[in-house]
């Protein structure tokens, strides 16, 4: 994967002022799905359950929140969610965080556009992922 700064220099990133305003819209559209994800989590018994919603709605939440982390830092990375991935290093995640993160966005993108159907394992692995980086993207946005 590029660095953030590549994205930055091929003109993918653009440097702008900083939008709180579409960032805090943003963290609370993030904090709308993962209480909707909880409660279907919750009330939708597990035979029924779409584990491709549950990948697809923990993607959002996060890469929603690292976009509005990108917005208040005063970064637009358009419609580029491997530019945002990027945009973790300089937040501080580490490597295997981010590698997770892009194979998130990779199958994230089977599901949307090629038909990918993903596994109860895999579902739980990325509910897990949700778990530890929610509260430290959270964290990051005041």
């Amino acid at each position: 994967m590029k660095s953030f700064e590549e994205f930055l220099r091929s003109g993918i990133v653009k440097k702008q002022t900083p939008n709180i305003h579409r960032a805090l819209s943003i963290v609370k559209e993030a904090e709308s799905k993962r209480d909707f994800l909880e409660t279907s989590l919750k009330n939708i018994p597990q035979e029924k359950m779409n584990f491709n919603f549950i990948v697809d709605s923990c993607y959002d939440i996060l890469i929603e929140l690292i976009r509005a982390k990108m917005l208040i830092d005063g970064y637009n990375s358009g419609s580029s969610h491997e530019a945002e991935v990027s945009y973790m290093r300089t937040l501080g995640f580490s490597e295997s965080e981010i590698r997770f993160m892009d194979e998130l966005r990779y199958y994230r993108n089977g599901t949307k556009y090629y038909g990918t159907v993903l596994s109860k394992e895999y579902a739980d692995k990325v509910l897990e992922f949700l778990k530890r980086l929610y509260p430290r993207l959270r964290g990051l946005i005041k």
